[in-house]
C-alpha cells in the first residue's frame, strides 16, 4: 500500500501544526513529481481503519502519481489542531469536519474551507449527492466541503437485556422509554451509558428531552432562532428530565468517563441502551457485542422528526494540489467510492445512486427511520457557535452534578446569551 497512517497522540497538540507544516502539501517533496494530499480525520479502528486503507489503496492504484497522506486523531484533539491550524498555511489538504454553525461553519468563517464550486461543476456533485447530503455543503453559501457521512442518531437497545427485563416492546412513547428504564434497574441493568468528560455526549440526550417537551417548533425556535431559554416552561421540564435520568437511569459515574469507556459498557452487555448513529452498528459488533442482540428505535420525541447530523470532507484554500484533492474527494463519494467503505462510516450513503448492501447491520432498520421521519432536528453542538455551545455544556454539566437546579438553568444559559449577543 502507497498510503502512510500517522496517528498523532492527542497529548502532542502543542506540536500538531508543526508535524501538519511538514506533511501537507508535499507535492514539491514527492518523488517523481507525484502530488501528495494530506487528510486529517479522526481516528478509525477495526473496520473503519480497514476499508479507510482499501479505498486509499484502490485510488493510488488508479491515479499513481497521487500519494494520500492520512493523519487521525481523537475528537476533541482533532477540533484543537485545526482550529490552530486556521489562517496557517500549516493545515492540511483536506479535513473532516461536521456541518452547522457551530463546528463547520466556525471554519468556514475563518477561511479554513475553499468554495469548491468550481468542482462541483466540474465533477457534477450536486446531482450525485443526496438532497439531505447536498444540504450541508450549501448552508453556508457556494460549496463548502463534500459530503462524506449523513448520519441518523437513534437509540441502541441490546435486545437480550430487554427480554431479561422483561420488556416485550420497544418504547413508542417517552412515558414508556422511562418505563423500560425504570425495568431494567429493577432487573439490575444500567438501562443507558453514556461519557460526561466529552460533553456532546451527553448532550444527546439533552437535545432529545428539548425536543420531546418544547416541540418542534418551539425547539428549533430555542436551539436556531432567537427564543427565550428562560421564559419555556418546557426547557425546566427538559432539564428536570435530564436530571432525573443522570440521577437514576444513567450508568454509574458516567461523568468522569469518556464515551468510548461508556461505549465498552453497551458492547459488552453492561447497559441496555445508548444513543448514537448510524455508525456505530459495526463499531458495537467489533465491540463484541452479538449482531442478533442489538436492536434501533427512534427516540420517542412524539414530534416524528429523526436527529442527526451531517460530517463533510472540506479542502483548504492552503492546499498546493488541489486538483488531486478533488480527484480523491470524487472517488470518496462516487458508487464506487461508496461501495469500497461499505457501511463502515454509515449505513445510509450520500450518494443518491448508491444501495448499501441488505446484510448491513440493521439496514433496513434504518432505512425505514429515514423515510419515516418527518424532518431533522440536529445536534446542538451544531447549532450553536463554538462560545455558545461551550455555555451550554457548562449548564448541562452543572444540572447533572446539581450545581444549577432544573428550574434555573433555561434562565442561567439565556443570561449569557444575552450578554453575548
Amino acid at each position: 500500500m502507497l498510503s502512510n497512517r500517522t496517528i498523532v497522540s492527542a497529548i502532542a497538540v502543542g506540536a500538531m501544526a508543526l508535524t501538519a507544516a511538514a506533511c501537507s502539501g508535499g507535492g514539491d517533496g514527492a518523488e517523481g513529481g507525484a502530488s501528495e494530499v494530506t487528510v486529517w480525520t479522526l481516528t478509525q479502528e477495526g473496520e473503519r481503519q480497514e476499508v479507510w486503507d482499501a479505498a486509499v489503496e484502490a485510488f493510488e492504484e488508479a491515479n499513481p502519481d497521487i500519494t494520500i497522506v492520512t493523519e487521525e486523531r481523537a475528537t476533541d484533539p482533532h477540533k484543537d489542531a485545526l482550529r490552530q491550524a486556521a489562517g496557517t498555511d500549516a493545515g492540511p489538504d483536506i479535513y473532516r469536519y461536521w456541518g452547522g454553525a457551530g463546528l463547520g461553519g466556525e471554519l468556514v468563517e475563518v477561511g479554513m474551507s475553499a468554495d469548491l464550486t468550481q468542482y462541483y461543476e466540474e465533477y457534477g456533485w450536486a446531482d450525485e449527492l443526496t438532497p439531505t447530503a447536498l444540504q450541508n455543503a450549501t448552508q453556508y453559501g457556494g460549496y463548502h466541503g463534500v459530503p462524506f457521512i449523513q448520519a441518523t442518531e437513534a437509540v441502541f437497545y441490546n435486545k437480550a437485556l430487554f427480554e431479561q427485563a422483561g420488556i416485550t416492546e420497544v418504547p413508542s412513547t417517552y412515558e414508556e422509554l422511562v418505563a423500560a428504564a425504570q425495568s431494567l434497574k429493577d432487573a439490575g441493568i444500567t438501562p443507558m451509558e453514556f461519557g460526561g468528560t466529552v460533553n456532546w455526549h451527553v448532550m444527546r440526550l439533552l437535545d432529545s428531552l428539548i425536543e420531546t417537551f418544547c416541540g418542534a417548533e418551539k425547539a428549533d425556535e430555542l436551539t436556531q432562532g432567537d427564543g427565550d431559554w428562560g421564559a419555556e416552561p418546557c426547557v425546566t421540564e427538559a432539564f428536570t428530565e435530564f436530571k432525573m435520568w443522570g440521577d437514576e437511569y444513567l450508568n454509574e459515574g458516567f461523568m468522569a468517563i469518556s464515551n468510548d469507556d461508556a461505549s465498552q459498557l453497551f458492547y459488552s452487555g453492561q447497559a441496555a441502551m445508548t444513543i448514537e448513529g448510524n455508525w456505530f452498528g459495526p463499531m458495537a459488533i467489533d465491540g463484541g457485542l452479538p449482531p442478533e442482540d442489538m436492536g434501533i428505535f427512534t427516540f420517542p420525541t412524539g414530534t416524528g422528526r429523526v436527529y442527526g447530523f451531517g460530517e463533510l470532507l472540506y479542502l483548504t484554500p492552503s492546499a498546493e494540489n488541489p486538483d488531486a484533492a478533488a480527484k480523491f474527494l470524487d472517488y470518496l463519494i462516487s458508487v464506487e467510492g461508496q461501495e469500497q467503505l461499505g457501511g463502515a462510516f454509515s449505513t445510509l450513503s450520500v450518494n443518491a445512486d448508491f444501495e448499501p448492501p441488505a446484510d448491513e447491520p440493521l439496514t433496513e432498520d434504518w432505512q425505514k427511520i429515514v423515510a419515516e421521519a418527518d424532518g431533522l432536528y440536529v445536534n446542538n453542538d451544531q447549532n450553536f457557535p463554538t462560545a455558545e455551545t461551550s455555555e451550554f455544556w457548562r449548564v448541562q454539566n452543572s444540572v447533572l452534578t446539581g450545581d444549577i437546579a432544573p428550574a434555573d438553568a433555561g434562565a442561567e444559559f439565556q443570561k449569557w446569551r444575552d450578554a453575548n449577543s
